[in-house]
């Protein structure tokens, strides 16, 4: 779907646009939009409010055909609720989300999406620029890649012009909108496929081609590679897999080369078994999306390489799977991790920590500005959070606390939001062993919480951030699929610092 900007003055009226279909709003108590008072010359929009065709009860929606005085083919009025000077959040949403799927089902294959952008409560015009952009792509996301005979071809509006402003700052905040959007549906192509095509080699291809795509660095390091490195926590994940292990590193460096980079680092289970602590087999199909936090990491890296975003950034991923077998890791085995702990490995299904350990370790070379790792790692934090919110984990103090605060207020900012949740040397406790530095698990209680304090452990020489999205990373059901997160909440965090840094550089 291609997205651009229209906008409309008194010389060139939305009134006199050609196109298929424009939507305008229209609220409960049976008032107009400025957009649709400016289509309802001949009272034909007001006339279907006073009938009651049309309630303004927010994600209804009417169409007209051939209204007098306007040139669109067709009008869609789209209700927005209560009319009380500002749109609701939620309202809005409902709207737009009712009105891309209302141009789903038309003849059109063009559109005008005229709701009042700049008028939803707490939010600006970007933040609705975005959210039209997202719901677009969401309509058209196609899950069929693997079947034999594809799913009909969806009909509709193509294209979609949104009536805003054409300023530099909507512009590029389109921009950003659609690379964002681009970045979610690789994530979400990667979660979706099957854990045998979606292997770490997969993983490593698609990040080389990302590097000829964008001109990124990549650089994919293979077991020998890993061994002579002491990745051994990493290492004792993948002893039972026939798939080689795949350690990815992939450099945008659109920063000065002095500035110190943001790391992202990524979960990649292409599957989880649980490996000798076998899990249940019911929804164990699910656990292809133990990749979550790689395919997010991949996917925040496409959509600033879209951007060419002025800041040096990197990922690092750590991808292997985790299965049972004659090789396969013990309970009660101990393995010696990079930086020298030794971790007693009570369950073998607490194995994303094993592996994001080396990750975190390997990330101290790069002497970064901060590092964010991403990871479907507990169903605990389900249990605390459900699917609304990610989990997130940093140290308690004023660096972290600014740092928590700003990862916070990106995800709300993008819709896409994470939940503090705490750490401390009272959950190191329980990850106390007799025979090791660490346990890999903790005694019950706070199982989040303890995961995210065993990577602390590893993370002691920089500035460090946990985003656990087992929550929030796949829908289960018939909405069974990938969402994309949290590659809305990471690209606009990574936009914020690149503005802060350009702000810093002006002054």
């Amino acid at each position: 779907m291609d997205f651009s900007i229209k906008a409309f003055d008194t010389k060139n009226t939305i009134a006199s646009a050609k196109t298929g279909v424009v939507a305008v709003a229209v609220f409960e108590n049976k008032k107009l939009s400025q957009a649709a008072k400016a289509l309802d010359g001949s009272g034909e929009i007001s006339a279907a409010l006073k009938s009651g065709d049309i309630t303004g009860k927010a994600g209804t929606t009417l169409l007209l055909r051939g209204v007098q005085g306007v040139t669109a083919e067709r009008v869609l009025l789209v209700g927005l609720g209560s009319d009380d000077g500002a749109v609701s959040e939620k309202s809005f949403v409902s709207g737009v989300s009712a009105t891309i799927k209302a141009f789903g089902a038309l003849g059109a294959s063009d559109a005008i999406i005229a709701l009042p952008m700049t008028e939803v409560k707490e939010r600006d015009v970007n933040w609705a620029i975005r959210c039209v952009v997202q719901a677009g792509h969401e309509a058209v996301f196609r899950t069929d890649g693997q079947k034999s005979k594809k799913d009909p071809a969806p009909a509709g509006v193509k294209k979609i012009a949104l009536a805003v402003p054409a300023t530099g700052e909507t512009k590029l905040a389109l921009a950003q909108a659609v690379a964002i959007a681009n970045g979610m549906d690789l994530t979400k192509e990667l979660g979706n496929l099957s854990a045998n095509i979606c292997t770490p080699t997969h993983l490593a291809n698609t990040a080389r081609q990302l590097g000829k795509d964008y001109k990124f660095d990549v650089e994919v390091l293979d077991r020998k590679q890993l061994e002579a490195l002491k990745m051994n926590s990493f290492l004792s994940v993948t002893n039972g897999s026939e798939q080689p292990p795949k350690f990815i590193i992939i450099k945008h460096m659109g920063g000065k080369a002095k500035d110190a980079p943001v790391v992202l680092v990524g979960k990649g289970i292409t599957f989880d078994t649980g490996g000798i602590s076998l899990k249940a087999g019911p929804g164990m199909d699910e656990m292809k999306y133990d990749m979550g936090g790689a395919a997010s990491v991949l996917g925040t890296m496409r959509a600033i390489g879209e951007m060419n975003l002025k800041l040096n950034v990197i990922g690092v991923i750590a991808s292997c799977e985790n299965m049972p077998s004659g090789r396969a890791t013990k309970p009660g085995d101990i393995v010696t991790s990079m930086n020298g702990l030794t971790i007693e490995i009570l369950n073998t299904d607490a194995e994303g920590r094993l592996v994001l350990c080396d990750a975190l370790t390997y990330a101290e070379r790069f002497n970064p500005a901060v590092v964010l790792d991403v990871a479907t790692l507990t169903g605990a934090c389900i249990v605390a959070l459900g699917h609304h919110k990610s989990g997130l984990f940093t140290r308690d103090d004023d660096a972290h606390n600014a740092l928590a605060d700003e990862i916070m207020a990106a995800g709300k900012a993008a819709g896409d939001t994470a939940w503090r949740l705490p750490i401390g040397e009272e959950y190191n406790e329980q990850l106390k062993s007799n025979f090791a530095d660490l346990a890999n698990i903790g005694s019950p209680g706070g199982a989040s919480c303890t995961a995210a304090a065993f990577l602390e452990n590893f993370t002691r020489k920089y500035t460090w951030a946990h985003l656990d999205i087992a929550g929030t990373a796949w829908k289960s059901g018939g909405a069974k699929g990938a969402t994309g997160r949290p590659v809305p909440l990471l690209s606009n965090f990574l936009i914020g610092r690149t503005e802060r840094t350009a702000r810093t550089t002006r002054n």
